[in-house]
């Protein structure tokens, strides 16, 4: 745009415009939603025992899911988003990866803080969300666990 013989109006105008759209963005920066997230995996063993004996589950037809009342293996995976207040690190995520995969690290059964055991998805991310939120209380946190990464649950902690 040639603004060597623009008029005084449309001088006026044409930044008015630009600072409301230079404002708009400033707006929607400081207000967007930041989180990161990580991924990791741990191997665990677990079953479903009401699998065994409840008719709804072990029905004998196409349905019947008794299976599970045995112990399986399975590599459970896990996203884990989380709510950070800037842009620089607030929470590293290759150390908040790293911590996440300790609650679940064993020297033997019983020095993990968290074990897989027998739970399910949702009791899993439950307990994982109850650690998280002692280390860093009061954020948003989404936790998704899988089994063999093909069926999961997601739970958002807000």
């Amino acid at each position: 745009m040639n603004t060597v013989n623009e008029p005084y109006y449309d001088y006026m105008m044409r930044r008015s415009r630009e600072e409301d759209a230079k404002m708009a963005q400033d707006s929607a920066l400081n207000k967007a939603k930041r989180s990161i997230w990580v991924t990791f995996r741990k191997e665990g063993i677990h079953l479903y025992p009401a699998a065994k004996d409840d008719p709804a589950l072990a029905t004998g037809g196409w349905d019947d899911v008794s299976f599970l009342g045995v112990a399986h293996r399975h590599i459970f995976h896990f996203k884990v988003q989380i709510q950070v207040t800037h842009n620089d690190r607030d929470i590293e995520f290759i150390q908040f990866k790293r911590w996440l995969e300790r609650l679940y690290a064993e020297v033997d059964s019983s020095t993990a803080v968290l074990q897989l055991d027998h739970k399910s998805c949702e009791m899993i991310a439950d307990e994982l969300y109850l650690q998280i939120n002692a280390k860093y209380p009061s954020r948003f946190v989404v936790i998704d666990v899988a089994e063999d990464g093909e069926n999961g649950c997601q739970i958002v902690y807000p």
